[in-house]
């Protein structure tokens, strides 16, 4: 069993470090190494930052660190944050600590529709397409989910929970039908976009998601004392003022956009919304207004780390992050479920 921290200060203060850590790792390592020293001076003369000469910098260090590395490290900081806080969110409304982003349709609508972007074949004419069409399947399967689960203004947990695996079900099927009249280069790029990953980024990546993203995080940061009530109870909630319908909706909505943004950009990538906010519980609690910014924190470092130890164990082949998350979160998961069942239950 995972202690309980005493100083929250001193948890954030660490964690924060450690990211910076990784961070560096990340931008330092892989198939070309770049020294450290080297490497900040190429992150603070891009910055324009005073002082900074950087006259024995190589051109290939340079582009290196900054066009190929820090885009790829960007985007793995607010993949992870999003996921993370949209996993706890979501095991916060549903009460259910097994409970992840992609539980409402997410994932499987952003398949659907970045298949469809690549059948059409209009992926080619640019990088934004299928980010674009892979965001708007997952609005619209999460759009489906809720509208099936509401009724007379009221959105039962479980009806909603069933809903969301009828609508996986069928977007899924409505995707492997896709994709079996796509030819094999097609094919391709669609099961090299489902395994998820990080690699091949560019700015424009980080452009498009790093407003929704940081936008989607802070609204539900300020939302995370009306979750705390909401995990009380309908009743209790109720007892309160709490609109319960209206405020699960929103943070159902909000999360669900946080997450299909990430999910854009870097394709499916498992277990991060489900094991960081776990374990995260396990360290500070499960107070919101804590739990949810120390998930961003989490996230961010977790991905990236699963990143650089993917570039890092078999050079120069790489491991994509979307394996890796899946060879360290399926172990916890499991563990998880073992102990839940022990329990009594997976609630």
């Amino acid at each position: 069993m995972i202690g309980r921290v005493k100083n929250k200060a001193v948890f954030f203060g660490g964690m924060s470090v450690l990211l910076v850590g990784v961070i560096l790792c990340s931008l330092a390592w892989g198939q070309v190494n770049v020294p450290i020293n080297a490497t900040l001076t190429v992150i603070g003369k891009q910055l324009h930052l005073p002082g900074i000469q950087g006259a024995d910098l190589t051109q290939e260090q340079i582009s290196v660190i900054w066009h190929i590395r820090m885009p790829r490290t960007l985007v793995g900081l607010l993949v992870g944050a999003a996921l993370a806080v949209s996993g706890a969110v979501m095991q916060g409304v549903f009460g259910n600590s097994l409970a992840d982003p992609g539980i409402i349709g997410v994932s499987s609508g952003a398949a659907l529709g970045a298949v469809i972007a690549i059948a059409l074949g209009i992926t080619a004419n640019g990088v934004f397409y299928m980010p674009l069409f892979a965001l708007a399947g997952a609005l619209l399967a999460v759009g489906l989910t809720v509208s099936l689960a509401m009724r007379d203004g009221k959105i039962p947990v479980m009806v909603l929970l069933l809903a969301g695996v009828a609508v996986s079900m069928l977007l899924a099927a409505l995707t492997h039908g896709i994709m079996t009249f796509m030819n094999e280069y097609r094919l391709r790029e669609f099961l090299f976009w489902m395994v998820g990953g990080l690699d091949y980024r560019r700015w424009e990546h980080v452009y498009l998601a790093v407003g929704p993203v940081l936008v989607g995080i802070l609204v539900l940061f300020l939302l995370a004392r009306h979750l705390n009530i909401l995990v009380l109870g309908d009743q209790e909630a109720r007892s309160v003022g709490v609109p319960v319908a209206a405020f699960r909706l929103l943070l159902l909505f909000v999360s669900a956009a946080t997450t299909a943004t990430a999910v854009c950009v870097s394709g499916s990538i498992g277990f991060v919304g489900l094991i960081v906010p776990h374990i995260m519980r396990l360290l500070i609690g499960p107070e919101h207004r804590t739990l949810l910014p120390a998930c961003a924190l989490a996230g961010g470092l977790f991905l990236v780390g699963c990143d650089t130890l993917g570039r890092l164990l078999t050079p120069p082949a790489e491991i994509r992050v979307g394996i890796m998350t899946s060879l360290l979160g399926a172990p916890y998961f499991l563990y998880l479920l073992r102990r839940a069942q022990k329990g009594g239950g997976l609630l």
